[in-house]
């Protein structure tokens, strides 16, 4: 089986009960998943065990600018340190997938290089989310692997918008971020990155969202190709 290292935790997500369930969902597709919130000694664990693909499910920044999240920095607030950087560069660089997830835009707020990951960052004062509620989901890629032959599904869940993308991010599924709304928003992209893949699901508010029966299908088959399997083995999953 195909190791996974999920690096999560954070506030105001039940990540506690919504990571073990997205390993289930990966384990169904042959991928064994860890779970931490030793975000870096996680990541530090890279140099020397063999991680087919690392998920970042998590959030972590430095918390700065708001005094809402004082209560939290002391046990949240986080920034990657340079040998963290290094890891997870390498990790991709050198042939390794990357999964992130939902809040993972918002993670490492003080390291560019995050973008240029994951292919998307939340940046303050300028990306948004409305509140919980009902998001319809639309493929628009239907020719890649990952989103071939799914519907448009609706979840309850928060769609991330305004994101600062790559240049090469070309969004497999759309949302609008409330019914008043007429923007569309990138709610899923897949990049190869150096010798690497990369893959960002901006959904999976919780557990629930996470186990939608389309969406688990999307996740599933994000990992497998952020793995590098065949296009067949992906769409089929």
């Amino acid at each position: 089986m195909a190791r996974n290292l999920i690096l999560t935790g954070g506030i105001r997500h039940s990540f506690a009960d919504a990571a073990p369930a997205l390993a289930r969902i990966l384990d169904g597709v042959g991928i064994r998943s860890e779970i931490t919130t030793d975000i870096e000694g996680g990541a530090a664990r890279l140099a020397g065990e063999a991680f087919d693909l690392v998920t970042v499910y998590a959030l972590r920044w430095r918390m700065l600018g708001d005094e809402k999240y004082a209560p939290h920095r002391a046990e949240w607030a986080f920034s990657p340190s340079p040998v963290m950087r290094r890891a997870l560069s390498d990790h991709v660089g050198n042939g390794g997938g990357l999964l992130g997830l939902h809040t993972a835009a918002l993670c490492f707020d003080d390291w560019p290089e995050w973008r240029d990951l994951l292919g998307g960052i939340w940046v303050w004062g300028q990306s948004f989310h409305p509140p919980r509620g009902p998001v319809a989901a639309r493929p628009t890629d239907r020719a890649h692997p990952i989103t071939s032959g799914l519907t448009a599904f609706e979840s309850v869940d928060e769609v991330y918008s305004n994101l600062t993308l790559a240049a090469d991010v070309v969004p497999l599924m759309m949302a609008h971020a409330n019914a008043d709304d007429a923007q569309d928003w990138p709610i899923l992209w897949a990049r190869k990155v150096g010798c690497g893949r990369a893959v960002f699901d901006a959904l999976g508010h919780d557990r629930a969202a996470l186990e939608h029966p389309v969406h688990r299908r999307v996740l599933a088959r994000a990992a497998l190709w952020a793995l590098g399997r065949p296009d067949g083995a992906v769409s089929s999953a």
